[in-house]
């Protein structure tokens, strides 16, 4: 892996995917909204940037020219298939053999196994629902986004993220294939290692085609699954 676009590159994820990204020695390309490319300043000498919308297929067709691997966060803003619309154009601009890294929540499920809380559930549907009402997320559209890739037979991977908080890196996450397995309970990750584990899937072929949801190692459903294992 030498050189890696990383998409929505700076929201507080993608800005971790830099610097996991810089201090793996890969050359960046970032894309992030015109509005947001100050939020990347003391990044500016050390990566390429490309302001534009992330569902602007010209944008995108730009970025991803001769990477090896692209990092994608799919944030579900407006009533404009703003998530869908970037997925597709990374997944048909890409280059045919790039890893293809996805970021999501919880809720998406790709085999419907998924096994969610009350909390989680209420969230979704009712959080989800004022949220559409208002114009403001459309968690449907990121839904369809993840369905398009999941349906693919590019090199994907789609990394399911536990609640987030901030703090100093534990690690790489645990993962597992469905919400509700026992070392996910803790439903806690950090940022910092969230985006670590995004990094890593590039180059880990164990995870291509998967929909990995991770939780931070050092939280106690993790640990328990140590001690079992």
């Amino acid at each position: 892996m030498e050189k890696v676009c990383i998409v929505g590159a700076s929201g507080k994820l993608g800005q971790y995917m830099v610097q996991h990204s810089l201090n793996r020695g890969f050359h960046v390309i970032g894309v992030c909204r015109e509005q947001s490319v100050g939020k990347l300043e003391r990044f500016k000498d050390r990566i390429t940037l490309i302001p534009g919308m992330t569902n602007d297929r010209e944008v995108i067709k730009e970025a991803v020219a001769g990477c090896d691997g692209v990092l994608t966060v799919l944030v579900p803003w407006g009533m404009d298939n703003y998530s869908s619309g970037t997925a597709q154009a990374v997944m048909d601009l890409a280059e045919p053999n790039a890893r293809i890294i996805f970021s999501c929540g919880w809720h998406i499920s790709r085999d419907g196994q998924d096994k969610y809380s009350w909390k989680i559930k209420f969230l979704v549907n009712v959080g989800g629902w004022i949220a559409k009402k208002l114009r403001l997320v459309d968690l449907d559209d990121q839904v369809e986004a993840c369905r398009r890739i999941f349906a693919s037979d590019t090199h994907w991977t789609v990394v399911r993220g536990s609640d987030l908080e901030e703090g100093e890196s534990q690690g790489l996450p645990f993962w597992s294939e469905h919400v509700g397995d026992p070392i996910l309970e803790s439903n806690l990750t950090r940022r910092t290692d969230f985006a670590l584990f995004m990094v890593d899937a590039l180059e880990n072929g164990d995870l291509i085609q998967k929909a990995p949801a991770i939780v931070g190692s050092q939280t106690p459903s993790a640990i328990a699954y140590k001690h079992v294992t």
